[in-house]
């Protein structure tokens, strides 16, 4: 799979990108991951990328020329519509969640728009398929969304998780929230583990894991 990210602030990602689960990914091909710096599609020889919103109002507003170009370079021409999607960071979007990670984990190629600041030209939405949220909150730009976009869905991908992990685990069975874990020590001050997952009877203890969980 690969998924681009169209940003002002590529180096965002480089940390958060480069250990664990999604740097695995990355290792074995399962996810390749691109940066489109937005304002290298800038408008003159400072490469404006915003202007004042018409009508007036606070801030600066990306320019969807600038959007467009952005966009049109991420574009891969060698696959359908069906098979590459395009996305803006959005407060007003459906909201993200397991079922909408596993949707996107069967595009061949994810495009993630980062906004920043106050917002972008609405016009954008002729040309994406829709925008997402991860939450009914404001953030200073779209960076931290798409970060937990692309964990989510990686972790989707084949052989991401490794062999060990069965699909149905992998997805969180999808409907439901993991159930609570447990570890070492058995009893720490005056808390337990529960008795049941200890007890062996792998039945009563599948029937507790499912009681547990939460509905997502």
């Amino acid at each position: 799979m690969k998924i681009t990210i169209l940003t002002l602030f590529p180096q965002m990602f480089q940390g958060p990108f480069d250990y664990s689960i999604i740097k695995n990914a990355q290792d074995q091909n399962a996810v390749e991951i691109n940066y489109i710096d937005i304002r290298n599609f800038g408008i003159g020889k400072h490469k404006t990328v915003d202007d004042t919103p018409y009508g007036g109002g606070k801030g600066m507003v990306l320019k969807i020329d600038v959007l467009k170009a952005a966009i049109d370079s991420a574009i891969d021409k060698n696959l359908s519509k069906d098979e590459q999607e395009i996305y803006l960071m959005s407060a007003k979007g459906k909201v993200f969640n397991q079922m909408v990670a596993k949707d996107l984990s069967k595009l061949k190629h994810l495009i993630l728009v980062c906004g920043h600041y106050e917002g972008v030209d609405e016009r954008i939405l002729n040309y994406i398929n829709g925008e997402i949220s991860i939450g009914e909150f404001v953030l200073t730009g779209g960076e931290l969304p798409a970060m937990i976009i692309v964990d989510a869905v990686s972790r989707l991908l084949p052989g991401v998780l490794g062999e060990e992990v069965t699909d149905n685990e992998s997805h969180s069975t999808l409907s439901k929230l993991e159930h609570p874990q447990y570890t070492r020590p058995e009893k720490f001050e005056e808390h337990s583990v529960p008795e049941v997952l200890k007890s062996g009877n792998h039945k009563l203890i599948n029937q507790w894991k499912e009681e547990n969980s939460k509905s997502n």
